[in-house]
């Protein structure tokens, strides 16, 4: 979950730092991006990540390309008709906390969320965040949007586990 997407084409005054500060980790970094989406069931994401995965994401071809492709997608959207990714995708419209409050019950597995900041903190605000995986790198952009949000009440984590590190970044769940 980024709060400054890691690509200049975004048009982001800092934008590209992901190929700045990234770079020489994309390797290591893929390798457990790919593991993590192997293991899921589905992919949750707001509208405008839908969008911008499907500009990036369609036409490649990789072990994690071809999970995330293929697996079913679920766009949280009041206003998109027809998804921009994926055929495999689905529109929740309605009330957001209601629709992944089903969704979560009638999956069995892992659900990842991309990307999708605002979405991310409405199922923080309504603890419907299992478990939050966190890539940190050791770069202070200077601004940018927080990573968390306001909430009505404090929301207390504990660290479950470091799970995989990288040469200069550590990836951990909470």
């Amino acid at each position: 979950m980024y709060g400054r997407r890691p690509g200049r084409e975004l048009g982001g005054w800092r934008g590209g730092w992901f190929g700045q500060f990234g770079a020489k980790d994309l390797e290591e970094w893929a390798k457990v991006e790919t593991a993590e989406a192997v293991g899921a069931e589905a992919l949750l994401l707001g509208r405008r990540s839908d969008e911008w995965f499907a500009l990036r994401w369609a036409s490649r071809s990789s072990e994690w390309a071809d999970k995330l492709n293929g697996m079913p997608t679920y766009v949280v959207s009041a206003t998109l008709e027809q998804p921009s990714w994926s055929s495999n995708s689905t529109v929740l419209r309605g009330e957001v906390v209601q629709e992944v409050s089903k969704l979560k019950h009638e999956l069995a597995g892992d659900i990842l969320v991309y990307a999708s900041y605002q979405l991310v903190r409405t199922l923080m605000e309504h603890d419907l965040v299992d478990e939050l995986r966190l890539m940190v790198f050791p770069v202070v952009l200077g601004a940018g949007e927080r990573l968390y949000g306001e909430t009505s009440e404090e929301k207390p984590m504990r660290l479950v586990r470091v799970f995989r590190r990288l040469p200069d970044r550590v990836a951990a769940a909470c």
